[in-house]
């Protein structure tokens, strides 16, 4: 590796040791520009307004909340944080009927059971002693809220959140307060150092405020034509400029045509590579409607946009 150069904000490629270093923590972090172009290097493309809610995320030690529509990218950030803190990405999916029970702990009764006959067969023990043995931390299954309080360092994706039930919110709120886990039979269990969490909504419910009020907040649009040209290009390589700016557009003009589920980044990611492997340079019309299934998601959507020009005009 080259010598490092001294990091001078706002130069790109100007990094201190501790930047170039393989673990990178949220203190070795200057400002927002410096995270973007640390999270450019790894093909995520984030604007001022994204750079500037991580970094404050990251510095402050607060919880990272982001709005948006499915496919813009609130997924991929967590990722990509993960990969420049050289940190585990632990995730929580959260869905309807989410219990505490599947996102703190749970204990393996399975092996508690054995562990007992097994005890049995060797002669058995004292009641007291044996209720200790069957309660220690090895019989104890850290779901992944557990696991973000005891990994040091993670980052905890809390996906979806607004999926949950309300009163999973309570849990949540707890936890994020003090990082945290009361278990009974064990005490209090601290995270040394807190994770980063970042918490996703695709606004199907509203969140509560006071758990947002935890958070710093940040409402993800989908990206200019310019950034979505930018991002394709990043991430498929072999993709022409022509074609990711025909794509890009299309997209921008589905988005505006009032469709059940408008494309998102990771659709029109999707779209494109779909028509790559078809060896398309640029957007044919009639390869862009056989491979709409990797756009738009829904039947009305594909009856919407054939034959209105939407597809396959290109960006004058």
């Amino acid at each position: 590796m080259a010598a490092a150069r001294p990091w001078i904000p706002g130069v790109p490629g100007a990094y201190p040791e501790a930047v170039l270093r393989r673990t990178i923590t949220a203190a070795d972090l200057a400002s927002p520009g410096q995270l973007s172009e640390l999270l450019d290097r790894r093909a995520y493309l984030a604007d001022e307004g994204l750079a500037t809610a991580a970094f404050l995320a990251l510095r402050m030690g607060r919880p990272l909340f982001l709005e948006g529509e499915a496919g813009v990218g609130k997924t991929e950030l967590a990722r990509t944080l993960a990969d420049v803190l050289d940190a585990p990405l632990i995730r929580l999916q959260c869905y309807e009927g989410l219990e505490g029970s599947q996102a703190l702990y749970d204990w393996d009764f399975a092996r508690q059971l054995l562990h007992l006959k097994a005890a049995e067969a060797g002669g058995g023990a004292d009641a007291a002693r044996l209720e200790g043995e069957v309660h220690d931390r090895r019989f104890l299954i850290a779901r992944p809220l557990l696991q973000a309080v005891e990994t040091q360092p993670s980052v905890l994706l809390v996906d979806e959140v607004d999926r949950a039930d309300m009163e999973f919110e309570a849990i949540l709120l707890e936890v994020l307060s003090d990082f945290a886990i009361s278990v009974p039979e064990l005490g209090t269990i601290r995270a040394r150092t807190p994770p980063v969490v970042v918490l996703t909504s695709n606004r199907t419910r509203e969140v509560h405020d006071a758990l947002k009020r935890r958070c710093l907040y940040h409402w993800l649009e989908h990206p200019s034509f310019e950034r979505e040209v930018e991002i394709l290009l990043r991430r498929l390589p072999e993709c022409s400029r022509t074609l990711a700016e025909q794509v890009a557009g299309a997209a921008g003009r589905l988005r505006g045509a009032g469709l059940v589920k408008p494309p998102g980044v990771a659709e029109t990611l999707d779209w494109t590579e779909a028509l790559l492997t078809l060896g398309a340079r640029e957007l044919d019309p009639g390869l862009a409607a056989a491979t709409l299934g990797a756009l738009l998601k829904h039947r009305e959507d594909h009856e919407a946009v054939r034959g209105n020009g939407l597809l396959g005009a290109p960006r004058g």
